[in-house]
């Protein structure tokens, strides 16, 4: 499957359709790639659930419901995954902030240096002569997609056989996956280096690629770099400390209201919109913030067709708003006579450090910002402050939490 209809609807079906293999079916076979166009063995929801066009909670009360707690366990925990990435970077915007400032350190020395940028224009373009490499970044490139397991095989053959900066890595995915997330894509890649449960590296196999991807592909083991440490070197000092969650300010009803969409949340119908006095309403595009480099078609173009169909669902006429000057959201809200703009909560990540360069504006204009912190993340992202054995053991917990007897 390469086509994803930016549109609830469009993600509420593939969930349905998927129902029957969210059980043993998924657990037996979700390892394996098959190539573009025949990822039947995953549901392929990604892009809609990075958006919450499609919950979380309601892939997870699906499979539970169709397979039961033991045959829907695989499934489950991966969808609690992206919650737990989410939590452990706003529990450390430290690695996030860090992130960027090597990023920039990288293209940088990349604008320097021709023999890097030759090697990471081959790499990417899909021309460094390894073939399944090759293949995953021409995927990437014309789909906007790449299985998981292939995602770990070519940050680790980046990182280690071909001896790249990894955050050129990072950010040649988040550039262009339909389903980029500050968070899981930053921790997926610094979990593969071995910088996130460090010391711990993920090499990319010989044998595990051709098991699982069917023998499309069978490199030889000289073909990849034996791994024998991670890049925790690089970072000395450790991980940052854990930080308490950031504080939120939820919406007073009555009050002037801005309503503000994003690509952080497609579904404000969930929330009670009812008791606002929504003065004007604006879709907010964002997805050129992931990089420096220019962003993918493929995603600009399923950002605006979820902030086009979340502003229909709700039957709005919104303002289109493109996150460039921070000072403009202060002025589109005060011109309603707004004094507090709504919107489901913006996650650590590009997005929230444009919120914080507008806070100054904001301020001065009287004007609060305000959001909402949706059930899911608030049962998941307390026990985010390791690795994702602790969120596993608190799995029972998190679910008793979300879905209340």
């Amino acid at each position: 499957m390469t086509d994803w209809p930016p549109r609830r609807a469009a993600g509420d079906a593939i969930l349905q359709a998927f129902i029957p293999r969210m059980g043993r079916r998924y657990a037996n076979c979700r390892n394996t790639d098959h190539g573009p166009g025949a990822h039947k063995a995953v549901s392929v929801l990604s892009p809609y659930i990075r958006r919450r066009l499609v919950l979380e909670q309601d892939a997870v009360a699906a499979a539970l419901a169709a397979h039961g707690p033991e045959d829907a366990e695989k499934f489950v925990q991966e969808v609690i995954w992206r919650g737990y990435f989410k939590g452990w970077l706003e529990r450390r915007p430290q690695v996030w902030a860090s992130y960027r400032t090597g990023l920039d350190a990288d293209l940088a020395a990349l604008d320097r240096d021709r023999r890097l940028r030759r090697d990471v224009e081959r790499a990417i373009s899909g021309q460094t002569g390894l073939e399944c490499f090759d293949a995953w970044a021409t995927e990437l490139v014309e789909t906007g997609y790449l299985h998981n397991h292939a995602r770990m095989w070519f940050a680790s053959i980046w990182i280690f056989t071909l001896g790249l900066p990894w955050r050129l890595g990072a950010d040649f995915f988040y550039r262009h996956l339909l389903d980029g997330d500050a968070a899981s894509n930053t921790l997926g890649w610094r979990w593969v280096a071995g910088l996130h449960t460090r010391g711990k590296p993920y090499p990319a196999d010989a044998q595990n690629i051709a098991t699982f991807t069917a023998g499309r592909f069978t490199p030889r083991p000289s073909d990849l770099a034996e791994v024998t440490q991670g890049l925790e070197a690089t970072e000395p000092d450790g991980l940052p400390s854990v930080r308490p969650l950031r504080p939120v300010t939820t919406p007073q009803p009555g009050k002037p209201t801005a309503l503000l969409i994003t690509d952080e949340d497609c579904r404000v119908e969930d929330f009670d919109l009812s008791a606002l006095d929504i003065r004007t309403t604006a879709t907010l595009t964002t997805s050129h913030l992931r990089s420096p480099l220019p962003v993918s078609d493929l995603v600009h173009a399923f950002e605006a067709g979820a902030l086009a169909d979340a502003a229909l669902r709700i039957g709005a006429a919104p303002v289109t708003l493109h996150a460039a000057d921070p000072a403009a959201l202060a002025k589109w809200a005060a011109a309603s006579g707004a004094t507090q703009i709504a919107t489901p909560y913006i996650t650590t990540g590009p997005l929230r450090d444009f919120m914080d360069d507008a806070a100054p504006s904001l301020a001065r204009a009287g004007i609060t910002f305000c959001e909402w912190r949706r059930g899911w993340d608030a049962a998941i992202w307390p026990h985010a402050t390791a690795g994702f054995f602790k969120v596993k053991q608190n799995i029972p917990l998190i679910l008793e939490q979300v879905f209340p007897a």
